[in-house]
C-alpha cells in the first residue's frame, strides 16, 4: 500500500507538467493580448511593450514556459495581469470560498442521494422508486445554469425568499449549494440504487436470508457494505468536481469563489490567474482519484492495491 501510494505520488509530478504545458500552449493561442481588451481607447504601444517586458511577455513562448515552471517549482505563481495582485494572495481568497461551498454541495448530495438510492432499490417498482429515477434524470439531464435560472427566478424574484448575488450569509449561501448539489445527488442516487439491486441479488444475500437473519441485519450487515463499494469509487471524483468545478454557479451568483476568478481571468486572457487556478483544479482531481482507490482497496480486500 505504502509503494503504491509513493508511486501514484511521484506520478503526479508528470501529471501536473503535462496539464501546465498544454493548459500554456492553448492560452498562448488564444487570439487577443491582455492588453487590448478596450478597443476604444487601446494603450500606447511603448506602455505595452513596458507591460510585456514586466510579465516577460516579450520573450519567445518556450522560454516564457520554462520561466513560469522554474517560478512555479518555487511557489512564485506571478502577479495577475488583470488585479495586479500577487496570484496566491487571489487564490488565498477565493480557494476557501469555493471549497466552503463544494463541501456544502457534496454533503447536500450524500444526504440526498445515499438514502434515497437505497429506499428506491428496496422498493422497486413502486412510486417511491418512479420518484427516485425521475428525480435522477432530471438532475443528470438538465444543466446546473439552466436550474440556477429557474431557481433564480422562482425563489429570488417571484417568492423573494433569497438574494440573487453575494456570499457570507445562510440566505446568499441556499441557492448556489442547491443547485451544485442537484447533479451530484442525482448521479449519486443513480449509482447507490444500481450498486443496491446488484447486491441484493447476490447469493450471499441468499444464504443470508436462508439462514433466518433478520431483513434488517441482512441490508445493513451484507448488502449496504457491498453496495456502497461502487458509490464510494464515485465519491471522490463528484467530490473534486464539485469544489474545482463550482465556477459556473460562481459567475452566476456572483460568489467571490477561485471558479468566478477563473471564468473572469479566461476573459480577460490573464496568463498568471488561468495557469495557476488550472494547476490547482488538476491537482485535487488527481488527489481525490488518489483517494478513491486507496478507499476501494480498504473496502474491497479482494483488491490487492499493492499489486
Amino acid at each position: 500500500m505504502l509503494k503504491y501510494t509513493i508511486r501514484r505520488l511521484l506520478l503526479m509530478i508528470p501529471t501536473l507538467f503535462f496539464v501546465a504545458l498544454i493548459t500554456f500552449a492553448l492560452a498562448k493561442a488564444a487570439p487577443g493580448s491582455p492588453f487590448d481588451k478596450n478597443p476604444d481607447k487601446p494603450p500606447k504601444q511603448e506602455i505595452v511593450d513596458r507591460w510585456n517586458k514586466f510579465y516577460g511577455l516579450d520573450k519567445p513562448v518556450p522560454e516564457q514556459f520554462v520561466m513560469y515552471m522554474n517560478n512555479v517549482l518555487h511557489l512564485d505563481f506571478g502577479t495577475s495581469i488583470r488585479r495586479q495582485r500577487p496570484v496566491s494572495e487571489i487564490l488565498g481568497q477565493g480557494f476557501p470560498v469555493t471549497a466552503q461551498l463544494g463541501i456544502q454541495a457534496l454533503i447536500l448530495a450524500l444526504a440526498v442521494a445515499l438514502p434515497l438510492g437505497v429506499i428506491s432499490a428496496l422498493r422497486q417498482n413502486t412510486m417511491v422508486d418512479y420518484g427516485s429515477l425521475f428525480f435522477a434524470t432530471v438532475g443528470t439531464t438538465i444543466p446546473s445554469f439552466v436550474m440556477a435560472i429557474f431557481f433564480i427566478y422562482i425563489f429570488a424574484l417571484g417568492l423573494h425568499l433569497f438574494p440573487i448575488t453575494g456570499w457570507g450569509t445562510p440566505q446568499h449561501m441556499v441557492m448556489p449549494t442547491v443547485i451544485l448539489a442537484l447533479g451530484a445527488a442525482a448521479f449519486l442516487a443513480r449509482i447507490t440504487r444500481a450498486s443496491m439491486l446488484e447486491a441484493i441479488r447476490q447469493d450471499y444475500v441468499r444464504t443470508a436470508r436462508s439462514k433466518g437473519l433478520r431483513e434488517q441485519v441482512v441490508i445493513v450487515g451484507h448488502v449496504l457494505k457491498n453496495a456502497m463499494i461502487p458509490v464510494a469509487t464515485v465519491v471522490g471524483p463528484a467530490a473534486a468536481g464539485l469544489i474545482t468545478g463550482s465556477f459556473i454557479i460562481e459567475t452566476f451568483f456572483s460568489v467571490p469563489g477561485i471558479g468566478r476568478e477563473y471564468v473572469l481571468s479566461i476573459t480577460a486572457l490573464d496568463y498568471p490567474v488561468i495557469m495557476a487556478t488550472t494547476l490547482l483544479y488538476a491537482f485535487f482531481i488527481v488527489v481525490a482519484n488518489l483517494s478513491v482507490d486507496l478507499v476501494y482497496g480498504m473496502l474491497d480486500p479482494r483488491i490487492k492495491v499493492a499489486k
